[in-house]
C-alpha cells in the first residue's frame, strides 16, 4: 500500500499431537470486586462491511459499553466508554473468549458479528466477546476529515515514485494529521495498544473472569503480547495469529510486507493462469504486465465509476486487499480482467473494503484509527533519507506494492510515541499458542517464530498455506489444534505444523 494512508495491510487435526495445560479456571457469576459494570442491551448500530445493517436473526447477541480512564495515570480523571457485543455460550460454560480482530482500527463490535457462525464451536463452551479498541469507531473512534476528504486521500496516486509524487504525499500526510488533531486531538495521546490491554483488563474483570482468555489475530497479537507482558497472571488461554513483530522498525516492516504482498500476487496470477482461462492474462508474465500497465495508465487517466474514479492508488489498493485471502482471488480475477477492460466497478469495491468507506460515501474509522495507533505505539520518526532508502527497498520487490511506509506519516503524527508496546515478555504466564503462515502476505512468516521467542511462555505452530490469517482460513488442522488448546486446555506440541487448507 503507498500514498497518504501508506498503511500496513495492515485476521481432531491429523499428524498434530498436543500435550495437557493447566485447566483454565471457571468464571464467577458476574463482575469481579471493584471492576466496572457493562450495561448490556440489544445490538441497533452495527454494519456490514459495505455499511449496511446486518439482518438480526440472533436475539442471544448483546451489545454494551464499559467505562474506563481516558488517561491511566488519572483513573479518576475524565472516563471513555468503550464499545463491546457478546454472544452468549450456548452449551455449559467455561467463561468468556475475548477477539480482536486485528488492524490496528477494526471494529471488533461488527467483525464479531459477521464472524460469529465460523466460531461456532466456541460459543458451545464461551460466552463470544469483542470490543472496538480505544479510537475506534463507537470508542472515541478517531476521525480525520469528512467523506470527501478521506476520498482524497484513498485515491492519492503514487506512480511514478518522483519528487512530485513525493511532494504531493507529504503535504497530503500534513493536511490528514493536521484534520486527526482538529477532530480526535483529546484521543490521541491515549490510544495506544498498553493503554487498549489496560482496557482489556478492565473487560476481563467485568464480564467475571478470573482469566482472560482471548484470540488475537493480526495486530491483535500485538495487543494479546502486551496484555500478558502487563498481566501475565491474568492470562488463560491466549491464542495469537498471524503474529507481529513488535521490535521491528517501519522500514523492516515495509520491506518484509512488500515481499509477503508480492509472493501473495505471483501465487494469485500463477493461480489464475493455470487451466488457461485467466482474464488477467494467458500467462504469468503476460498477466503481470497487463496489470503494470494498467496502473500506468491509470495514473495518467482514471477510470470513471459513475461519480467516482478508480485512479491507481485505489486500485492497488483493491489489488492488495484481494490477496488477504485465497477466498477473494476468483474476484480479483474478475475486478482485474473487467479493469483491463475499462470498467473500474469490482476494483474499486475491493478498494471501498479496505478502507471502511460506505456506500453512502461515509468512512469507518478504520483508515484512521491505523495510523493513530501505529504512531502512538512507536517513538521512530523517520528521516526524508529513511523514507526514501525504505521506498527504494521496497520497490526493487515490488513496482506494485512497493512504497515508504507508514513512517511517512508517523513522522507528521502531532503526538508522540512510545516504545513501551514494542518490548513484550510473557515470563510467569500461562502457555500461549502463535500460529505463524508460511504464505501470509501481511504478516509474513518470520515474525511468526520472532514473538514466540519474546514472550518466553508461547509455543508456535506453523500453517503452510497462503493467507492473512490461519485459524479461519478453512484449515482443519489448525481448527483442532486451537479448539482443542481453548476448549479443552491442550497445548500444541512443539513444532506442530499444519498442512495447506
Amino acid at each position: 500500500m503507498r500514498g497518504v494512508l501508506a498503511v500496513a495491510l495492515l485476521v481432531g487435526a491429523a499428524g498434530c499431537s498436543a500435550v495437557p495445560a493447566e485447566p483454565v479456571a471457571q468464571s464467577v457469576p458476574g463482575p469481579q470486586a471493584g471492576a466496572g459494570q457493562v450495561e448490556w442491551g440489544p445490538c441497533t448500530d452495527i454494519k456490514r462491511p459495505d455499511g449496511e445493517p446486518p439482518a438480526r436473526q440472533d436475539s442471544s447477541v448483546r451489545c454494551g459499553k464499559l467505562t474506563v480512564p481516558l488517561d491511566y495515570d488519572k483513573p479518576d480523571g475524565e472516563k471513555i466508554d468503550l464499545a463491546l457485543i457478546k454472544m452468549p455460550a450456548t452449551g455449559q460454560r467455561l467463561g468468556s473468549m475475548v477477539f480482536n480482530f486485528g488492524g490496528p482500527g477494526a471494529s471488533g463490535v461488527d467483525t464479531l458479528d459477521q464472524a460469529g457462525k465460523a466460531l461456532a464451536p466456541l460459543r458451545t463452551r464461551y460466552d463470544l466477546v469483542s470490543f472496538d479498541p480505544r479510537g475506534v469507531e463507537r470508542s472515541s473512534g478517531v476521525r480525520c476529515g469528512n467523506g470527501a476528504e478521506m476520498d482524497r486521500f484513498t485515491a492519492l496516486d503514487t506512480l511514478p515514485p518522483d519528487d512530485r509524487t513525493h511532494r504531493e504525499g507529504e503535504q497530503m500526510n500534513k493536511q490528514f494529521a493536521a484534520l486527526c488533531q482538529k477532530n480526535s486531538g483529546k484521543i490521541l495521546p491515549y490510544v495506544g495498544t498498553v493503554n487498549a490491554a489496560r482496557d482489556m483488563d478492565r473487560i476481563r474483570a467485568a464480564v467475571g473472569d478470573p482469566k482472560l482468555n482471548y484470540v488475537g489475530m493480526s495486530y491483535g497479537t500485538q495487543l494479546g503480547a502486551v496484555y500478558a507482558t502487563l498481566f501475565p497472571k491474568n492470562v488463560g488461554r491466549m491464542v495469537l495469529d498471524a503474529p507481529l513483530d513488535p521490535t521491528i522498525t517501519f522500514e523492516q516492516r515495509t520491506v518484509a510486507q512488500t515481499r509477503g504482498f508480492q509472493h501473495a500476487y505471483d501465487s494469485f496470477l500463477r493461480a489464475c493462469v493455470k487451466d488457461g482461462s485467466c482474464a488477467v492474462g494467458k500467462d504469468v508474465p503476460t498477466a503481470n504486465t497487463n496489470v503494470e500497465n494498467l496502473m500506468n495508465e491509470l495514473t495518467a487517466k482514471p477510470l470513471k465509476v459513475r461519480d467516482r474514479e478508480l485512479t491507481q492508488g485505489l486500485a492497488s489498493t483493491g489489488v492488495a486487499a484481494a490477496l488477504y485471502s485465497e477466498l477473494t482471488w476468483p474476484f480479483l480475477e474478475q475486478a482485474l480482467g473487467e479493469a483491463l477492460q475499462g470498467h473500474g466497478e469490482a476494483l474499486l469495491y475491493l478498494a471501498d473494503t479496505y478502507t471502511g468507506r460506505s456506500t453512502d460515501g461515509s468512512y469507518s474509522t478504520q483508515m484512521t484509527s491505523f495510523p493513530a495507533i501505529t504512531c502512538v505505539d512507536t517513538a521512530e520518526r523517520p528521516s526524508e533519507t529513511d523514507l526514501r532508502r525504505t521506498e527504494q527497498q521496497a520497490l526493487q520487490i515490488s513496482p506494485l506494492f512497493g512504497s515508504e511506509g507508514s513512517g511517512g506519516l508517523c513522522r507528521v503524527w502531532p503526538v508522540k510515541g512510545s516504545d513501551q508496546a514494542r518490548h513484550v515478555n510473557a515470563t510467569g504466564s500461562a502457555p500461549i499458542v502463535v500460529i505463524g503462515g508460511k504464505g501470509d502476505p501481511a504478516t509474513p512468516y518470520e515474525w511468526a517464530p520472532k514473538l514466540t521467542a519474546q514472550l518466553k511462555t508461547a509455543t508456535l505452530v506453523t500453517y503452510e498455506g497462503e493467507g492473512h490469517g490461519a485459524y479461519l482460513s478453512g484449515s482443519k488442522c489448525v481448527r483442532g489444534l486451537v479448539d482443542s488448546y481453548l476448549i479443552n486446555g491442550k497445548v500444541p506440541q512443539k513444532g506442530a505444523t499444519c498442512p495447506a487448507a
